[in-house]
């Protein structure tokens, strides 16, 4: 059975929208992945290196989000574009200069 006369079948539709639906959440796998590596820094007590590498995921997600349609950015979209990349891009600098600015506990050691 075909879909329109194109020679596509409909379970060749539904896998290509199933695909296309997979495809564009990469740009929010990897921030999550950003999440993640922060996420094992500050369980393994260096919160100074987790925070730097959070707030560089938030600023990769400004960036993916500024250079990618919307149509591709998938769950990195939530606003209108200017007010995602202004927040994520803010919240990301914020993030790294509060890591690089605090002391580290009075302890002396850099975490």
């Amino acid at each position: 059975m075909s879909s329109r006369g194109t020679g596509r079948t409909v379970d060749d539709v539904r896998r290509a929208r199933r695909r296309r639906s997979i495809l564009v959440q990469i740009p929010f796998v990897i921030v999550l992945a950003f999440v993640a590596v922060a996420l094992i820094f500050l369980i393994l007590d260096r919160w100074r290196r987790g925070a730097f590498v959070f707030g560089g995921g938030a600023l990769t997600a400004a960036v993916l989000r500024a250079v990618l349609p919307s149509s591709r950015v998938g769950l990195l979209q939530v606003r209108g574009r200017f007010v995602d990349v202004v927040a994520m891009a803010v919240a990301g600098g914020a993030i790294i200069w509060l890591a690089a600015s605090i002391d580290a506990l009075g302890t002396g050691i850099d975490q």
